[in-house]
């Protein structure tokens, strides 16, 4: 093999097995990297979503229809499951065992002790305690009540739960009052047929049922004048005002302006759910619960209030900055698909840059390395020399020759070529000085 073909053949076995070392410790940094990775990002959002909602034709079940269109749109399906409530939906949402991920309550029935497994992904409406009774409204509402049929909802709602809240602040004792469970739907019916004397129910103002009774001439709304009082002893509550004639401007219903008292509902959720879901709820209750209405002004929901739980991190930063960049402009999966993508090229670019930009200044190392040891054998000649002259040298005459034969071996790429050359070189000037020396001996 001549001089030019070694200097341009492959690198040596060495020097592959060198190469692959480092591929192999490359491939298993990033590998590692990508688990680490994937095991800090979880698993992919789920298609399917449970969500406990309420009775047929309530505010919750209306709003749950929405919220399951526009995520459908985005290839989530969200199932519906009916309730009584909001008592029940809480019990759901508590028992990991239901497989229900979100659902709707309104202030003032849990607590962060009691549902610590729980967050809120913000405030979607007000829900007023409407109190209907039928006839004129008496002065004394506690007597007024005794021996009455009034419909408090039914058990697991929160209108029954209000209820009896407002009941003991009174101190009006439950046995005062004969109180039955029945739906908005059947109470409102009930309560024009005459069957029923009054009917309690927390609703928003777009509730059909709410509408109609406001209109009625059958049934009188009763307004609290001591609303302030209860939003001081209860701060979930807050106080609301129904304009004089906003039932029907007509025949003036409700007749006079009524003070009442709202909690808010919120929209809740498992500690556990996905983020990205998290954030299509979100983007769906601005969707659906921005408009004005009577009692709230345009943008006033969905809300960044605490409630009953507090925020989930994810719904603080939607509030704060809104859904993330990728699913502002890209379909809901491919914009999953996205970010995990580039989140994954972060390690894999955070080992890869480091061993291409620092493999060339390796590489070079490990060359100039095979070279130099050889110079350290060719020194170790020369310093020979100089200890025996005048003495015989032959052997290392021999050794020069052997080393020679080392160098010529020596396969290196053509960049490396010139420290080749040069150590011949310094190899033929200590040759001949060894020549010399034996020729002057």
């Amino acid at each position: 093999m001549t001089i030019l073909g070694t200097l341009i053949s492959s690198e040596s076995a060495k020097l592959r097995r060198q190469v692959l070392w480092l591929s192999i410790v490359g491939g298993v940094l990033i590998i590692a990297a990508l688990a680490a990775t994937v095991l800090w990002l979880g698993p992919l959002p789920p298609r399917v979503v449970i969500m406990t909602t309420g009775a047929p034709g309530s505010d919750y079940d209306v709003y749950a229809q929405q919220y399951k269109a526009i995520l459908k749109r985005a290839g989530v399906e969200l199932r519906l499951l009916p309730s009584a409530g909001g008592v029940e939906n809480l019990s759901r949402l508590n028992d990991p065992r239901s497989a229900v991920s979100v659902g709707f309550a309104q202030g003032g029935l849990t607590s962060e002790a009691q549902s610590p497994g729980l967050e809120s992904l913000g405030t979607i409406s007000f829900q007023p305690f409407w109190l209907f009774l039928r006839g004129e409204v008496p002065a004394g509402r506690g007597e007024a009540l005794r021996g009455k049929k009034l419909s408090i909802g039914p058990q697991g709602s929160g209108t029954r739960a209000l209820t009896f809240q407002f009941l003991a602040l009174n101190g009006v004792d439950q046995s005062v009052a004969h109180l039955l469970d029945l739906t908005q739907e059947e109470a409102a019916d009930a309560l024009q047929r005459g069957e029923i004397d009054g009917a309690a129910i927390v609703a928003s103002w777009d509730t059909g049922v709410i509408r109609r009774l406001l209109a009625s001439s059958e049934v009188n709304l009763v307004g609290f004048p001591r609303a302030d009082a209860y939003v001081a002893l209860h701060p979930y509550l807050t106080k609301l005002v129904v304009p004089m004639g906003v039932g029907n401007m007509a025949t003036n219903r409700p007749p006079a302006d009524a003070t009442l008292v709202a909690p808010q509902a919120s929209l809740l959720v498992r500690r556990d759910l996905h983020p990205a879901i998290q954030y299509q709820l979100l983007e769906a209750a601005t969707q659906i619960h921005s408009a004005a209405a009577m009692f709230q002004k345009a943008g006033q929901f969905p809300g960044a209030e605490r409630g009953d739980l507090p925020l989930s991190q994810d719904a603080r930063q939607f509030y704060k900055s809104g859904p993330p960049l990728l699913q502002r402009y890209l379909p809901f999966w491919l914009a999953i698909f996205a970010s995990r993508l580039l989140v994954l090229l972060i390690p894999v670019i955070g080992v890869a840059y480091p061993l291409v930009r620092f493999a060339p200044a390796i590489y070079g190392w490990s060359m100039r390395r095979r070279i130099f040891r050889l110079y350290g054998q060719l020194r170790f000649v020369e310093m020979e020399l100089d200890a025996r002259r005048g003495s015989d040298t032959r052997d290392l005459l021999a050794q020069l020759e052997q080393l020679e034969a080392r160098v010529n071996r020596l396969q290196v790429p053509l960049a490396f070529a010139q420290f080749s050359y040069n150590l011949r070189n310094h190899i033929d000037l200590v040759r001949a000085r060894l020549q010399r020396d034996q020729a002057a001996s």
